[in-house]
C-alpha cells in the first residue's frame, strides 16, 4: 500500500477510510499533486511581483475569452436552480440537521474556514455527510432536544480546504496529501451514484487553478463512470487576483460551473495580504469596510454582470450576525442584514449567504418580493456595469478611521478565534458575530498592516509594537482567567500563533498553516 493512515481510527472511521476511497485519493495525488505545487509556486512569484509595486490587471492573453459573446456555462443543475438563500457551517452533526432544516435552499458543508482541521473533525465531518445522505442522523442531545432531518432538506454543497493546505494524518509515499484531495475525494467517493456531487471552490487565484479543478472533475467522473457535467462547482471569488479573471474562471469550468460567489471576508483579507505593504492600501476598522465602499462595490457589481452575461448564478456574501437574547440588539442587526440583502438582490444577485438559521427569514424577506415565483434573475443583464482596473484597486477611497477600539477588537478576536481553532472549533460566536478563519485573518492582517505603517489612531498616537503587545497581554489575561492545565496552555499557544503571524516583519500568507503544523498535525 502506498498510503498510510497516521491518524487514529476512531469509531466508524473505517466506513470513511475504506480501501477504495484511499485508492481514489492516491489516484488524485498521482495525477494532480505536481500541478498543485506548480500553481502554488506561481502564487508565490505573483505575490513577490506585487511587493515590487506591480499591480494586477485584466490579462491581455485571455482577452479573446472576455470578448467572445457566444459562450455560456451549463444550465443550472437540479437542486441549484433556486439558491435565494444559502446557509453555511461546519459538517458537525447538530449543525448539519439545523442547516438542512433551516428553510435555506442550499447548505454549504464547510471543511475550510468554518472547520478547524483536526483529524476527528475532518473524518467525522465526512461520516456526518454519509449519515445525512442516508437520513441516519437522529439523536437527542444532553438537553433532551431531538434532532432529525425533515422532509425537504437543503441541497448539500461541500467546500473542501484550499490548495495551500495539506492533510498530515494521511501520507502517500511518505508525504502529506493535499487537504483538498481528502475533502473532495472522500465526499465524492461516498456520494457518487447516490446523490449529485456539488462543491464550492475556495481561494482560487487565477483561471489556471480553475482549469486544474476542471481536469480533476473530468478525471473523477471518468473514474466513477459518471456523465461529464455531473459534478458542479461554484467558485468563491475571494482573492483580488481572481476578481480580474472571473470570466476566464467561468470559461474553464463552463461544463461544471454553478456560478460565482462574492466571498467578501476573504476578499478583504486578500487585498491586505497582497498589498498591505503599500500605504495606499491601508484600510480602516473592519466594521467600516462594507460592501458599499468603492472597491468592494466595484467587485460585487462586476461579479453579477460577469455571471449573468454567461448564464451563471451570482451568489452574495455572508451575513455573519448571530441572534442575541437582547431584542434591541436583534432589531438593529436584522435591519442591517435586511438592508444588505436588499442591496444584493437589487444589484442582481440570485441568492445570498447566512451563517445562522435565524437569518434565513430575513434573507428571504429581501429576495422573495423581487424574485417572486422565479427561481433566480439570470435574465437580468447588468450591461450598465463598467468596472475598470482602477475601480477594483480603489482601496484608498475607503472611508473610515483606524480607532483604538478597532485595534483592540482585532487583537481580541484574532486571539480568541485562534484559541478556539486550536481547540477544534472553526466557527466561533464572538460579540454576536460568527467568526471564522477568514474574519480572523482580516483581524490579524489589519494589525500587521497598521503596525507596519505606524498608522495614526483617531484618538491620537499611532499603532506601535508596544501598544499591540500590551493589548495582546490584556486579551490573553482575560482569556486565561479561570483556566488551568491544557486549557491555559492552549491560550498561551494561541498568543504565540498571533505573535508569529501578525507581529513579525514579513506577513505570512495564512495563520492556519503555522498553527496546523505546530499544534494540530502529528508530531514529526
Amino acid at each position: 500500500m502506498r498510503y498510510k493512515i497516521i491518524g487514529p481510527m476512531q469509531d466508524r472511521f473505517d466506513e470513511v477510510l475504506t480501501a477504495g476511497a484511499l485508492e481514489f485519493l492516491v489516484a488524485l495525488d498521482d495525477r494532480f499533486a505536481a500541478r498543485r505545487v506548480a500553481l502554488l509556486d506561481t502564487r508565490r512569484a505573483r505575490r513577490a511581483r506585487f511587493a515590487t509595486g506591480q499591480l494586477p490587471d485584466f490579462r491581455p492573453e485571455t482577452a479573446h475569452v472576455r470578448a467572445d459573446p457566444a459562450w455560456r456555462v451549463v444550465e443550472p443543475a437540479p437542486g441549484l436552480v433556486d439558491r435565494r438563500v444559502e446557509i453555511t457551517g461546519p459538517p458537525e452533526r447538530r449543525m448539519t440537521v439545523n442547516a438542512l432544516n433551516s428553510g435555506a435552499r442550499v447548505w454549504m458543508a464547510d471543511f475550510e474556514d468554518a472547520t478547524a482541521p483536526t483529524w476527528d473533525n475532518i473524518i467525522g465531518g465526512q461520516l456526518t455527510l454519509i449519515d445525512a445522505r442516508d437520513r441516519k442522523i437522529d439523536f437527542t442531545d444532553e438537553r433532551g432536544k431531538r434532532y432529525v432531518i425533515g422532509e425537504n432538506p437543503a441541497t448539500v454543497v461541500v467546500r473542501p480546504r484550499g490548495w495551500h493546505l495539506v492533510e498530515k494524518w494521511i501520507a502517500i509515499d511518505g508525504r502529506p496529501i493535499p487537504a483538498t484531495f481528502v475533502d473532495f475525494g472522500l465526499y465524492l467517493y461516498h456520494c457518487a451514484g447516490r446523490e449529485r456531487p456539488y462543491f464550492y471552490l475556495p481561494k482560487l487565484e487565477d483561471h489556471r487553478e480553475a482549469r486544474l479543478w476542471n481536469d480533476i472533475f473530468v478525471f473523477a467522473q471518468q473514474y466513477f463512470g459518471l456523465p461529464q457535467g455531473t459534478i458542479r462547482a461554484t467558485v468563491l471569488i475571494e482573492t483580488i487576483t481572481a476578481a480580474f479573471e472571473m470570466e476566464e474562471i467561468l470559461y474553464e469550468l463552463r461544463e461544471h460551473s454553478a456560478g460565482l460567489n462574492a466571498g467578501r471576508w476573504d476578499y478583504i483579507f486578500s487585498v491586505i495580504k497582497n498589498f498591505g505593504q503599500w500605504s495606499d492600501f491601508v484600510l480602516p476598522d473592519r466594521a467600516d469596510v462594507t460592501m458599499t465602499v468603492p472597491f468592494m462595490r466595484a467587485y460585487s457589481e462586476l461579479l453579477v454582470a460577469t455571471c449573468h452575461r454567461r448564464g451563471a448564478h451570482a451568489i452574495g456574501g455572508m451575513a455573519a450576525f448571530i441572534p442575541s437574547r437582547d431584542p434591541d440588539v436583534n432589531a438593529a442587526a436584522f435591519e442591517r442584514v435586511f438592508a444588505d440583502k436588499r442591496r444584493e438582490v437589487g444589484d442582481g444577485f440570485d441568492g445570498s449567504w447566512v451563517a445562522h438559521p435565524g437569518l434565513v427569514a430575513a434573507c428571504l424577506e429581501a429576495f422573495d418580493p423581487v424574485l417572486g415565483e422565479r427561481p433566480n434573475q439570470l435574465d437580468r443583464r447588468r450591461d450598465d456595469v463598467d468596472v475598470a482596473v482602477t475601480d477594483l484597486l480603489s482601496v484608498d477611497k475607503t472611508p473610515g478611521r483606524v480607532t483604538a477600539a478597532g485595534l483592540r477588537a482585532n487583537v481580541e478576536v484574532a486571539l480568541r478565534y485562534i484559541d478556539a481553532w486550536l481547540g477544534g472549533s472553526g466557527a466561533v460566536a464572538l460579540h454576536n458575530l460568527m467568526e471564522d478563519a477568514a474574519t480572523a485573518e482580516i483581524a490579524r492582517c489589519q494589525v500587521w498592516q497598521w503596525l507596519h505603517h505606524r498608522t495614526p489612531l483617531a484618538e491620537g498616537g499611532c499603532v506601535t509594537e508596544q501598544l499591540v503587545r500590551s493589548l495582546l497581554a490584556e486579551a490573553l489575561a482575560g482569556l486565561v482567567e479561570g483556566r488551568s492545565g491544557e486549557e491555559r496552555a492552549r491560550a498561551v499557544a494561541a498568543a504565540g500563533v498571533f505573535e508569529r503571524t501578525a507581529l513579525e516583519e514579513d506577513l505570512p500568507s495564512f495563520f492556519t498553516t503555522d498553527a496546523y503544523a505546530r499544534h494540530l498535525a502529528p508530531s514529526a
